[in-house]
Formats: structure tokens, sequence, C-alpha cells
């Protein structure tokens, strides 16, 4: 069995913020006469699935089921979203409607193949009282019904991943026996106690540290020793963009460099990284090989443009090529 086939074939819950990645592409030839600003003749627009929708992806395109549960206006862009979801075969009962939110979408506009300009919509206040229990119905059902194996908690600061939220899911987690992993963000960092898999990036755990960080090891060791003592977390992963990952299992973490790579774009490599490290954690390989993995495949969708999930074919090339 290869290594790749040891994580496939599990069901996964994803719960979090999703969002539209929409890319308005165009040509720009000229400046415009209204302002010193370029013109761009609008070619095409294209909506992705991003955010914990992209998470989903990752864990389908590695070979399991994957099943999502977050909040969605009840708009246009809600339905857009919705029909992403069936374009890409994706499971939709877990996803709750509002009529008290936006869908987030995030568009880039595009002119000559580079990003000249994001315009976010967005709502991010938290979730009320009753789309909380609403959304809770739904992450419950699912997992009375399915045999989930993996729960990942993605957060992007949209409201959708309250306190109370965090800790029903992790409590009914860990009554079942099912592997936690959350990539945070700064509004609820140390809500997640008790996660199996904490995985910040280095921006992340500095601005919620009360001491300096640096990218050596002694410094990083610190940082996963401090975030244990808070969170009572079993693995701590923590990334460092193009200086790799350093990843903790409890008895001394160790720093893992990345392969150069020709970068793109960044946008989505944090949902590939959590998606692969949390089901190999949960399959029991070790934490050489889930490094590996996690650099490999957040590498891989670092050299193309826009939000992409990984391409399961070329990282067993890769694989293959590191001599695994």
């Amino acid at each position: 069995m290869s290594i790749l086939q040891s994580i496939e074939n599990r069901d996964v819950l994803i719960v979090g913020d999703v969002m539209i990645d929409r890319y308005l592409r165009g040509a720009v030839s000229r400046i415009s006469p209204e302002a010193p600003v370029p013109v761009v003749l609008e070619k095409s627009v294209e909506d992705r699935l991003g955010g914990a929708a992209n998470v989903a992806l990752n864990v389908q395109a590695l070979g399991s089921r994957a099943f999502l549960c977050s909040v969605i206006g009840a708009g246009e862009d809600g339905e857009k979203f919705m029909e992403k979801l069936r374009a890409h075969n994706l499971p939709q009962n877990g996803m709750l409607k509002s009529e008290k939110r936006r869908t987030t979408v995030k568009t880039r506009i595009l002119g000559n193949h580079q990003q000249m300009l994001r315009i976010d919509r967005e709502d991010t206040h938290d979730l009320g009282s009753e789309e909380e229990n609403d959304l809770l119905k739904n992450v419950i059902s699912i997992l009375n019904r399915e045999p989930i194996k993996v729960i990942i908690l993605q957060d992007y600061n949209k409201g959708v991943l309250t306190k109370y939220l965090i800790q029903k899911i992790i409590n009914e987690a860990k009554r079942l026996d099912i592997f936690t992993a959350i990539d945070p963000k700064k509004a609820n960092f140390f809500a997640y106690k008790g996660v199996n898999l904490f995985k910040p990036n280095l921006k992340e755990v500095r601005e919620s540290s009360p001491f300096p960080i640096t990218t050596d090891e002694a410094s990083l060791q610190k940082a996963s020793d401090f975030l244990r003592e808070k969170l009572g977390n079993q693995y701590t992963m923590l990334t460092l963009s193009e200086n790799g990952l350093f990843l903790d299992g409890g008895t001394g973490g160790k720093r893992f460099p990345t392969t150069p790579r020709n970068i793109a774009d960044v946008s989505g490599a944090g949902d590939t990284v959590i998606s692969i490290a949390a089901m190999g954690l949960a399959a029991g390989l070790d934490l050489e090989t889930v490094a590996l993995l996690s650099n490999l495949a957040g590498g891989q969708v670092c050299e193309l443009p826009g939000v992409v999930p990984v391409d399961r074919n070329r990282l067993e090339k890769e694989l293959a090529n590191a001599n695994v």
C-alpha cells in the first residue's frame, strides 16, 4: 500500500468559513482619463470554491469523502456557491442559508495576468444563537449518519466558528473518538482547547504569543510548548512559508525545510496543508512522512495561479522522487 493509499477512504467533516474566490480577468492597454488607474477590459469571470470549501476539495482530491458544514447568504452568491458544490459532487445537506448574512466573495481583478486589485464582500459578525444551533444540528446529524474519522475546523474569522460551536464540536468529537484539526485565526486563537492538531502559521502564532518568535528551531519549540500548555493539543504544526514547517508531537519537534518552488500564488496553500496533515496524522503516519506530504502538497498548489486543490497524481510522482 502506498502512502497516499493509507490516507484515502476516510470520511472527513469540514466546518468553518466558506467563500467564493472570484477571478475577473482582462486586458490592460490604456490608463483611464478619469484617474491615473489602468482600464481593464473584461474577458472572463470565474468562480472557485474557497475557504473551508477548498479544504473539502482537497480532501476529495486525496481520495476521501468530504462533508461540509457552513453558513452562506440566501442571495444570488449563495446560489452560485451551491451550484459549485453540485458541480464538484460535494454533499450540500450540511450547508445553512441565512437571511442575515452575505456569502463571502473575494473578487480579484487581473489585468494582463497580474493581480491589480481585490474586492471583498462579506459579513464577519458571529452567528446568532439560532444559526449556531441550526448549524450544530447539521454537524450532529452528519456525525450520527456517517462514519466520520476526521473533523477539520477551518477558521477565516468570518464568524461561523464561534466559541460556543468550537467547544461543542470538539467535545462531541472526543465523545466519538474522532481526530480533530484546526487551522486558526486570531479572534478565537485560544478557544480550541483539546484539539488534536493545531496548525497556525508563523504570523498568527507571533500575533498571539507573549514573546518574540523566530524561525530558529529552539524558538519554534518554545512556541509549540506555549501552545500545548494553553490548549492541551496533541500535535502542533507551525507553517513557515518558504522556510517549510515545524511539527511537534509532544516529545520535541523538528523543522522540516521545503523544496524551492516557482511561486505563482500562495492563496489556498493553508487549506491544502491542513487537509493532508490532518488525514495523515489521523491515519497514524509518522511525523517525518506527514511533514514531507504537507510540504510537497502545499508547495505544489503555490505553483499554480488562483485557489486550487492538490493534484494527487502529481503528488504521488513527487513522493516517488523523494525516495519515500
